[in-house]
């Protein structure tokens, strides 16, 4: 089963940027969806982002035009761009693919404060 493991959470100002990667115990090329959740404080997991091995995106209403998804199945790894931070992004976000369900790494916190 392959492990994931997020990194590049920390604290950012409104409309500022952050750059969250995940990287893959084992060879991602294979995995059709893959895809970025994050879970506000007291508040349920939610979806934010998918990608397909082929490229195909899909964002949640509230992150389209601001963040960007992207996957590198040669290095076993994705990305999630976040631009224009606002303070409703705050959440630990985990990258997770599907395989019978889906599987989730540890999490990242992500804080949007002045």
């Amino acid at each position: 089963q392959v492990q994931l493991v997020e990194s590049g959470g920390g604290l950012v100002q409104p409309g500022g940027s952050l750059r969250l990667s995940c990287a893959a115990s084992g060879m991602i090329s294979s995995i059709y969806l893959m895809g970025w959740y994050r879970q506000p404080p007291g508040k349920e997991r939610e979806q934010v982002a998918t990608i397909t091995s082929n490229g195909r995106t899909n964002y949640a209403d509230s992150v389209k035009g601001r963040f960007t998804i992207s996957r590198h199945n040669a290095k076993n790894t994705m990305v999630l761009q976040m631009n224009n931070l606002k303070p409703e992004d705050t959440a630990v976000y985990y990258c997770s693919y599907y395989s019978a369900g889906w599987n989730w790494g540890q999490g990242t916190q992500v804080r949007v404060s002045a």
